[in-house]
């Protein structure tokens, strides 16, 4: 069975735009379609349940997104939202096509190179212009793996193990 969690964090509202209830939201995600009209999504901070919200529009907006949600129509409403991050269930969003992976899958995942074994699991990812990068951690010990198929050999989520290729003095 595929380690799938059911709920995604997508994105995190960092402020407010306007007057009526606009949010601005630093996303997670590759596309402002993943934040369609009508689809429900789960507004929480950490201390809390949080609260369920239906998405009216989102549109791009500089570095970020602008989203407007169902009775969030005031820019006092919208203040109580920030800071708060954005959960998707898995079941809205589509299948990734071959040989990628939603980020959320691949943290956690075991990281085996092909010549020296175990050097940790993924406890990160940060996107680069190039490609993103993987952070690795065993212990004290840290490893940025580029998510390239010069570095990375295969990802088999039914295992939880993601082999590497690294160079000789990486």
């Amino acid at each position: 069975m595929m380690n799938k969690t059911t709920s995604f964090t997508i994105g995190k509202v960092t402020g407010v735009h306007g007057l009526n209830g606009n949010l601005k939201v630093w996303s997670f995600a590759e596309s402002v379609n993943t934040f369609c009209p009508g689809i429900i999504v789960l507004l929480k901070s950490e201390e809390e349940d949080g609260e369920r919200f239906t998405i009216i529009k989102a549109l791009s907006y500089k570095k970020g997104i602008i989203l407007s949600l169902k009775g969030i129509d005031t820019r006092n409403l919208a203040e109580d939202l920030i800071g708060k991050e954005i959960f998707i269930n898995r079941n809205q969003l589509p299948e990734p096509e071959e040989d990628t992976w939603y980020w959320q899958d691949l943290l956690g995942l075991g990281v085996i190179d092909h010549k020296k074994g175990f050097i940790g699991r993924i406890t990160d990812i940060f996107p680069t212009g190039a490609n993103d990068v993987l952070v690795v951690t065993d212990k004290d010990q840290e490893t940025l793996v580029p998510m390239h198929k010069h570095f990375v050999e295969s990802v088999d989520l039914e295992k939880n193990i993601l082999q590497t290729k690294l160079p000789e003095d990486y």
